[in-house]
Parts: structure tokens; sequence; C-alpha cells
């Protein structure tokens, strides 16, 4: 049974439970999982930086999205490998940490989302409006699209955050991988039905609001597709749409899974399954379903493979 302490200033992880067996096997399956995570994010954004070519509104603003990626795992899959190799009894964390991975965490959560939208945005200017193209999408709407997906996340979280640290706590056990708010308030000794309130209305506005501004989206794309008879455009927007789609809805699907199970502490298991795929599953697909489905950091891809091929 879990210790009751008011206020401790060090909490205990439970983490993943692993069987001795299986220990390091899944110590190694994260520490790939990660070095492939940060190889080819990092990878992708160092590529755009680099190449002239790649200095377009869409792709500066697609950086956001492996950006965020190594952000989000960096906070993550690492803590979570050190665990692994833990007993379960030694799995501690200052409790100022953990709200500052709680805190990173929802930024995390927070930015897939709103970069996501302003993705969107992008691609329908792009599609529908392709004249004024330049003219809407300078540098400057560029970096105010790239601060308001930020600020709308930090500004949100911050007060999420800040009403979960203003209860005492007793509890010490976090029954999850990783901090998150949920996890957090738990531990609460008075009513977190604020906390509740705030944080399902948070969720529901984020999750509704980028679900919204997808569909929207994508609707008049769709309309623009089938009202033209042009099939290079209809080819690139399908191209565009389906990729975008996918990972939203692995994104959607996981996190609203992990939502909805936080309310249900007998599927832990499957909590933790949906918070971790959340995690590495965009981590992982993004490079390849947006980098490598676009033909112009394809051919770059290319161009500097066959450089390195006809180098002595």
């Amino acid at each position: 049974m879990e210790n009751l302490t008011f206020n401790s200033p060090v909490l205990q992880l439970e983490g993943l439970v692993v069987s001795e067996q299986n220990l390091y096997p899944t110590f190694l399956f994260f520490l790939f999982i990660y070095v492939l995570i940060m190889v080819s994010n990092i990878g992708i954004i160092v590529l755009i930086s680099v190449e002239r070519n790649l200095h377009e509104p869409m792709y500066i603003l697609f950086c956001n999205l492996p950006f965020n990626d190594v952000f989000g795992n960096s906070i993550i899959i690492p803590r979570l490998m050190m665990d692994i190799l833990r007993p379960q009894s030694e799995r501690y964390i200052s409790y100022v940490d953990c709200v500052s991975q709680a805190f990173c965490y929802h930024m995390y959560l927070g930015a897939s989302h709103t970069v996501l939208m302003i993705m969107a945005f992008d691609r329908y200017v792009a599609i529908c409006n392709p004249l004024h193209y330049t003219t809407i999408m300078t540098p400057r709407m560029v970096a105010k699209l790239t601060a308001a997906a930020w600020g709308v996340a930090f500004v949100c979280v911050s007060v999420l955050l800040s009403l979960t640290i203003r209860l005492n706590h007793c509890g010490t056990l976090i029954v999850n991988p990783f901090c998150d708010n949920a996890s957090l308030f738990k531990l609460a000794c008075e009513s977190p039905y604020v906390n509740n309130v705030f944080g399902l209305t948070y969720t529901a506005v984020l999750l509704g609001s980028s679900m919204l501004c997808i569909v929207i989206t994508y609707a008049k794309i769709a309309a623009v597709c089938l009202t033209t008879k042009n099939k290079t455009l209809n080819s690139k927007a399908l191209k565009t749409c389906s990729t975008h789609l996918t990972v939203y809805l692995i994104m959607w699907i996981s996190g609203f899974i992990m939502i909805i199970l936080h309310r249900f502490p007998n599927y832990t298991d499957y909590r933790k399954a949906a918070a971790l795929l959340f995690h590495i599953g965009p981590g992982l697909l993004n490079p390849v379903i947006y980098a490598l489905q676009s033909g112009e950091i394809r051919h770059v891809l290319l161009k500097i493979l066959h450089s390195k091929k006809v180098m002595p």
C-alpha cells in the first residue's frame, strides 16, 4: 500500500514493469528507438536548415514538428531507460523535477496539435489560393504562426500545471512511466475537482479545435480537387493530405485513449502503452511520412547520397 506523506519533496515513479529476463532487451529496444528518433528528426532539421532550396514556408513550418519530437522524446525516453535498469523501489524523482517533466510533456502534447494546425493552414493556402501563396505566407506570417503554435501551448500548459502545484499532496507514487498532470493531481490531499474540469475542458478544446481545423481545411482542399482537372495538383494534394491525416489520426487516437484510461485505474498497462505510442509513433513516422514523401527533400537526399558515392 502507498505511503502517505504530506508534501513530500521526493516521489516514486512506478515506470514500466519489466521481468528480469526482459530487462536488457527492453532497454536496448528503447535505446534503438531513441537513437533512431534523434538521428532522423535532427537530420531533417539540419537538412532543411542548410539546403537553400528548402527555405520555403512549408518546410520551415514543418521543422517545428521534428523539433517537437526531439524535445518530447528527450524528456521521456532517457529517464524511462534509466528507470528500467533500477528496481521499482528505487525509482525516485524530486517533486520539482516531476513537475518540470509534466510541464514539458504537456508542452509536447499541446504543440503536437497546434503545429499540425498551422501546417494545415499552409497547405490550405498553397492548394486553394496558390496565386496569393507568396504574398500570404511571408517570413513574417511564418514567424507569427510558429509563435502562435508554441505560445498557445505554453499559456495553456502553464495554467494547467499552476492549478496542480497549488494543491497539497499526500501521495508519493506516480502510477505512470513518467510524470504528467493527471498523475500529479491524483496525489492531492484535497479535491482535484477544478483540475479535472479545467483539464478536461482544455483537452476538449485542444482536440476539438485541432480536429475542426483539420476537417475544415481538408474539406476545402478536397472541394478544390474535385472541381479542378489539374491532375498534378490533385496528386500533390492527395499525397500531402493523406500523410498529414495519417500522423494526425495516430496522435489523436492514442492521446484520446490515454486521457480516457486515466479515469480507469484498472487499465493502467493499456494507458502506459497508449502514452508511449503517442511519443514513439509520431517521432518515428514523421520523418518518413512527411519528409520522404516530399519530392524536394527526397531529391536533396538522393543528391547527397549520389555525391558521396562518386567521391574518391
